[in-house]
């Protein structure tokens, strides 16, 4: 009896043929024995489709959950009559208390409720019709999120920046680490913002801190499920100082403000009405303060009771108390000091009303 070739197989599955044994060879001959009330052997019914496995696309690489997913794989399959579907696990019989596999005439159902790390592997599916056989290989790979590093040290502080090194985390989530996320806090608002992501190196700079603020640290490990859930944090604080500022003081000479009597304001000639008050200004610069003397007709009328002379910041002024016709005439003001006088004068007028 010759073997049957085998048919063209579909993507991701193989197909193999057993050996016959000898005993597969011819029938088994009736014994002169044996009545014709004897049973007879059973014969295996005709293959009439050979057994092949259509493996979806989305499964020829390697199909990752996360812990906790739900596992449905469903893999279409041939063979009449109906194949017997076989699953093992890294080539060992499934844990019947975890996966659960449902074989039907045309397919076949591999059901994982939550996911563990553990159910990670190899998946092999074989779908055996007679002496004939198809194979498929599906790699699970279930994953969480990484641990956090192991530990965090602030190396060095100067002007605005600060060195870091960490440890990278025991546990990487059953897959490659993308790379750690940075943050740093000041210890004024204690919010903490990000400086850097998916950075793949354990050691960094950290730059542009403000200047008088002091920061803490801390770094998340990050896996294709996310951050890790804690951070280490540095115990150490980054005080970013001001730099000392050293003042140069110039020299200067001592300037001498001493001037002589000037005056920036003349007295202004006037003319009054009898028995009206009238007042004579001016105004006078000198360092040291000047005395200041009143004359009339070039006659000193200091104490006199008809007037009344006062000095404040400079300006001089001189009231005349209800001038009468003689009190007209040539007023001067004259500002006397150490280093000089000057003066200053004006005409009175004083006319009697009609």
């Amino acid at each position: 009896m010759e073997a049957a070739t085998a048919p063209e197989v579909a993507a991701g599955s193989k197909l193999k043929v057993k050996e016959a044994s000898p005993a597969d060879a011819e029938p088994p001959q009736a014994s002169p024995g044996q009545g014709a009330g004897s049973p007879t052997p059973q014969l295996l019914p005709p293959i009439e489709e050979h057994p092949k496995i259509w493996l979806p696309r989305t499964l020829r690489q390697t199909y990752i959950r996360k812990v906790g997913d739900t596992v449905n794989l469903l893999i279409p399959f041939q063979g009449k009559p109906k194949p017997q579907a076989i699953w093992t696990h890294d080539g060992c019989a499934l844990d019947t208390r975890r996966v659960s596999v449902r074989n039907g005439e045309r397919d076949s159902i591999l059901f994982i409720r939550e996911a563990q790390r553990a159910d990670s592997g190899r998946y092999q599916l074989r779908v055996q019709l007679g002496g004939l056989e198809a194979t498929a290989t599906i790699d699970i790979l279930v994953i969480e999120r990484p641990g956090p590093p192991q530990s965090i040290k602030l190396v060095d502080v100067w002007g605005f920046s600060a060195t870091l090194e960490w440890t990278p985390p025991q546990d990487t989530g059953n897959t490659a680490l993308l790379g750690y996320t940075v943050q740093k806090a000041d210890t004024k608002s204690g919010l903490w913002f990000t400086v850097l992501e998916h950075y793949h190196r354990t050691s960094c700079i950290v730059s542009d801190l403000i200047i008088g603020n002091s920061y803490a640290f801390r770094v998340f490990a990050e896996n294709q499920c996310g951050l890790s859930e804690t951070a280490p944090i540095t115990t150490d604080l980054a005080h970013i100082q001001k730099a000392a500022t050293v003042y140069k003081t110039k020299g200067f000479a001592q300037r001498d403000f001493s001037e002589a009597p000037k005056f920036t304001q003349p007295l202004a000639d006037c003319t009054t009405v009898t028995g009206y008050n009238t007042q004579l200004f001016c105004c006078v610069r000198a360092s040291p303060r000047p005395k200041i003397i009143w004359l009339k007709n070039k006659m000193d009328i200091q104490g006199n009771p008809k007037y009344r002379a006062l000095t404040h910041l400079g300006i001089c002024s001189l009231e005349i108390r209800k001038p009468g016709p003689f009190d007209g005439g040539i007023y001067t003001c004259k500002a006397v000091n150490p280093l000089g006088e000057a003066s200053v004068d004006c005409r009175v007028d004083v006319k009697v009303p009609n």
